[in-house]
């Protein structure tokens, strides 16, 4: 099953989703309705659900290929298919063994612990007995690079070479807390797979930087943040900055908002041309290696048994 975050598919849809993802926090309505406003932008469709499903059905199809005949469900923390519903449907099928693929590049309680927790508690309210291994995080994986890399690259053509020397390759990953990062592989993590990207394009000047923060002003989260860096890159006389969100596995609103309309007006401001390579979507090669880490779990627990 891919498990995800879950998103809205029309402007109906964007408080129910927002209230759900608030669920048991306090956050004011003032700040949902501040959210509600990006997804609007886009009619109040993101295109998660979509990438979502395309994912699985490219995997399932070649896991099929590979001689494997599992079915690839879709399970979504906020929003329908819900990950309860999904195992249920599960049940109705006679499921007894479950590989959960989170749909996160890097690991913290937000971005990994926090499904596990919502796969186990699903279980106990369905009183189902459900034996569940996950696919580690994929951020390493040599075709999860490639398929970033090449992302990269054909943005990276569209600057003049005489241009190159003063263009900065900036990776971007969700902001969390400080607190969350101390107890988490996600920041190394991030800066691993964007120092292998930047390799792999060839090109020397990269950095990170940070998005779509959130929670209360008083706690500290990962910085820096995009538009500040966007703003000191200008300073500093670059004239071209190359975003690749490769913290995110296919595009949504905070891809499509905090890039695509946020740091493109930040870049406007400060007289510098932005390029958006994209996530890595529906890429084969990123398909691939969601089946290689399928496979290699699957044989894992066939040795120890």
């Amino acid at each position: 099953m891919m498990i995800g975050y879950g998103a809205p598919e029309k402007k109906e849809d964007i408080m129910p989703f927002l209230r759900n993802v608030a669920s048991g926090r306090p956050i004011p309505e003032d700040r949902l309705r501040e959210v509600a406003h990006h997804y609007e932008i886009f009619d109040g469709k993101s295109p998660l659900n979509e990438f979502t499903y395309k994912q699985a059905q490219k995997l399932e199809k070649l896991l099929s290929g590979w001689g494997y005949d599992l079915p690839v469900y879709v399970g979504m923390r906020n929003w329908h298919p819900f990950i309860k519903d999904s195992l249920e449907q599960m049940r109705e099928n006679g499921v007894k063994n479950l590989v959960g693929l989170i749909m996160a590049v890097y690991r913290s309680d937000a971005s990994w612990e926090r499904y596990m927790r919502d796969v186990s508690e699903a279980c106990e309210d369905l009183k189902m007995e459900l034996h569940v291994e996950y696919v580690p995080p994929l951020f390493n994986h040599p075709l999860f690079i490639e398929g970033s890399a090449a992302k990269v690259t054909e943005q990276m053509r569209e600057i003049p070479e005489n241009r190159l020397d003063t263009t900065m390759l900036v990776f971007t990953a969700h902001s969390i807390p400080e607190r969350m990062s101390d107890s988490s592989p996600y920041a190394l993590q991030f800066e691993t797979s964007s120092m292998l990207v930047a390799d792999r394009v060839g090109h020397k000047k990269w950095m990170i930087a940070y998005q779509s923060r959130s929670g209360s002003p008083n706690e500290k989260w990962l910085e820096p943040d995009v538009c500040d860096v966007i703003g000191n890159l200008a300073e500093q006389g670059f004239t071209d900055i190359v975003i690749q969100p490769i913290g995110f596995v296919c595009d949504h609103i905070e891809v499509l908002f905090d890039i695509g309309v946020e740091a493109t007006e930040a870049a406007r401001e400060c007289g510098v041309n932005l390029y958006r390579a994209e996530t890595v979507n529906d890429d084969d090669r990123y398909i691939i290696a969601l089946g290689d880490g399928v496979l290699r779990l699957i044989d894992s627990e066939n040795s120890r048994q």
